[in-house]
């Protein structure tokens, strides 16, 4: 937007209001980040975490949080307190009290049944606790405190998967919300026709080492109680399950019933799992609005629900059990991922009646889990037009009262089979801008077969891209500082430290060496002559690449390419074998530069047509022939 200024000479900028600088140290040019500064505090005065900048007619969040939805018998008060606050005197129960300083200052009472004991990380922040899980969360995300973690966990904004179990594993805690970074989570499992138990924890360990936060075991073949046993014992992250698929295992689906639903969460909860999708939102008569949809169900629990239902006709049992089923999760402290069996899966069917009326039976569903002590949070759709992505973010906000959101992409196009994670990249960018808190990652083979290593490798990427991108436009503090440095090191052209705050560093590495061989002050898109970057760092009045930092000896041979990054090459098939061998095994003279010399291809050391010529050797359809003077 121009407004001119007082004397007409010029146009002057008008910029919107600007959030926090997601710099730490506000490095670059740049004003900071459009959204709106964050406010996180305890209470529905804090529902504007992190966020976007609403676009006109988009629903409110919530005034509500799980401090409304506290247990029969509870009572809570933010001072300044009334002689008269609390349980009236006469009351038949015998009351317990907590009373502590919040993160804003302000004092809160809990007043309690006498007797009651927390358990989980909901129930301990309701009392005022700060547990180790919490101070571990705070850690990890320094642009939080202890108090602020355990605040946001008992508004209901914020959660800690973190079973009793799992915890005397290798589990490391971390948290889910907006308040939070945003997260990833990779879907693994064994099916009937592939994979096992070796491969999947193989998966697992791969997974975390590019980035997932929480992992999905979807296993629905082989030995699932070994599968998931072996994952849990090995994990440092979440584990999630659809605990759905072992409840049918050795019986017919109408057999399933209200004991071997709760024996199986039990069993599943006693050996440390994480949390839970559960499908309760599906009920009987939402199962009408389904029948015009192009695809119908696409969510396996929510089709075998359906399914269930139409049989026996009768509602859900998951809604039916649902506090029984909250018991059992309270015991362990197991986490709600409520399942969203209804999302839509195409464009044709997204934002639809049977998507939105099974949303307004999530928020019912975590009002009920909060009076149970249960974290929560709200599993979303996974096909969505990029303009219909804002909408589903906010109306999730409302109807679950700030539930943390984790969505599956969302993909904005349905065309690009064998590149969904890319088209689900898109708008899973556009998601943990509105509102989402963790992204359900999508692998080139979605839609076509289980993910092998390398697609696990590429979904977690495209997703890490998603989430990076989201935190750094919300302005969550310093999560532009690696970006920053890494800007600095490419404006030096210090290739060694490019590489090195890259985030898959081998890959850069290769296809850096897979066109020019030798660190140089150019790089072979642009080559010597068109290098705006090495043009900029001549010019004296620029400050451009010399900061002292990442100033470095030009001109080295780079190492011979580890297994790694040969690997890469050869799947990438742009040269021969004959050339991937020489880069795995080069020395000095392979790249024409004998012990003792400088190598023959840096600017500094030998003249332009000399450099030219290496370049065009390496790149031939690139011509950088410029005019004699």
């Amino acid at each position: 937007m121009f407004q001119p200024t007082a004397d007409g000479s010029r146009p002057a900028y008008v910029l919107p209001p600007v959030g926090n600088n997601p710099s730490t140290t506000a490095q670059g040019t740049t004003p900071g980040s459009f959204s709106p500064t964050p406010r996180i505090a305890p209470g529905a005065e804090g529902r504007w975490t992190f966020s976007s900048p609403d676009t006109p007619g988009m629903p409110e969040p919530s005034t509500k949080t799980a401090w409304d939805f506290l247990p029969e018998g509870w009572m809570t008060q933010v001072g300044p307190f009334s002689s008269g606050a609390g349980p009236s005197a006469d009351s038949n129960i015998k009351y317990g009290v907590a009373g502590f300083e919040q993160s804003d200052g302000t004092r809160r009472r809990v007043w309690f049944p006498l007797g009651f004991e927390p358990v989980t990380q909901l129930e301990f922040a309701r009392v005022g606790f700060v547990t180790p899980e919490m101070r571990r969360v705070a850690e990890r995300e320094p642009h939080l405190t202890p108090a602020q973690v355990r605040d946001e966990i008992a508004a209901g904004r914020l959660i800690i998967p973190a079973n009793k179990v799992h915890l005397q594993y290798k589990l490391d805690p971390m948290a889910i919300g907006r308040a939070s970074k945003t997260k990833i989570n990779a879907n693994m499992g064994a099916s009937p026709v592939s994979s096992g138990t070796d491969e999947e924890v193989e998966k697992l360990k791969w997974a975390e080492r590019w980035g997932a936060d929480t992992v999905m075991d979807l296993s629905t073949g082989g030995d699932l109680d070994q599968c998931r046993d072996a994952i849990l014992r090995n994990s440092t992250v979440p584990i999630g399950t659809v605990p759905i698929y072992s409840m049918i295992i050795g019986r017919k689906l109408e057999q399933l019933d209200h004991e071997a639903i709760l024996s199986t969460l039990r069993h599943q909860a006693k050996q440390g799992v994480d949390y839970f999708t559960i499908h309760a939102g599906v009920l009987k008569e939402h199962l009408p609005f389904v029948k015009n949809r192009l695809i119908g169900i696409v969510s396996r629990g929510g089709s075998l629900l359906a399914k269930w239902m139409l049989i026996h006709n009768q509602q859900n049992p998951m809604y039916v059990l649902w506090e029984q089923i909250c018991d059992v999760m309270r015991e362990y402290d197991v986490s709600f991922s409520i399942g969203d069996g209804l999302r839509p899966g195409g464009l044709a069917d997204a934002t639809d009646e049977a998507q939105l009326a099974e949303l307004v039976t999530l928020g019912e569903l975590t009002e009920r889990a909060w009076r149970k002590g249960v974290q929560v949070m709200i599993e979303g759709p996974g096909h969505v037009p990029f303009d219909q992505i804002e909408y589903n973010m906010k109306l999730q906000r409302r109807l679950c009262h700030g539930a943390p959101f984790y969505v599956l992409g969302p993909l904005v196009t349905d065309i690009f089979p064998g590149y969904d994670h890319i088209t689900s990249c898109i708008g899973a960018t556009a998601a943990g801008f509105h509102g989402a808190s963790m992204l359900c990652y999508v692998t080139p083979k979605e839609h076509l077969g289980l993910p092998k290593k390398d697609d696990v490798k590429q979904g977690c990427i495209a997703y890490k891209i998603a989430a990076h991108a989201a935190d750094v436009a919300l302005g969550i503090p310093g999560t532009r500082d690696r970006d920053d440095e890494l800007t600095k090191a490419r404006a030096a052209l210090n290739w060694e430290k490019h590489f090195e705050l890259s985030f898959d560093p081998d890959t850069a590495r290769a296809y850096h060496d897979e066109d020019l061989d030798v660190d140089t002050d150019f790089c072979a898109m642009c080559g010597h002559d068109w290098c705006s970057v090495r043009i900029s760092k001549e010019i004296q009045e620029f400050a451009s690449g010399k900061s002292g930092d990442y100033q470095w000896e030009k001109a080295k041979v780079t190492a011979a390419l580890s297994a790694e990054q040969k690997e890469i090459l050869e799947k990438r098939g742009v040269l021969s074998p004959d050339e991937i061998h020489k880069l795995a095994s080069k020395t000095k003279k392979a790249v024409g530069a004998e012990a003792g010399q400088k190598a023959n291809c840096h600017s500094d050391y030998v003249d332009d047509e000399e450099a030219k010529r290496l370049h065009e050797r390496r790149m031939p359809l690139v011509n950088l022939s410029t005019p004699k003077s």
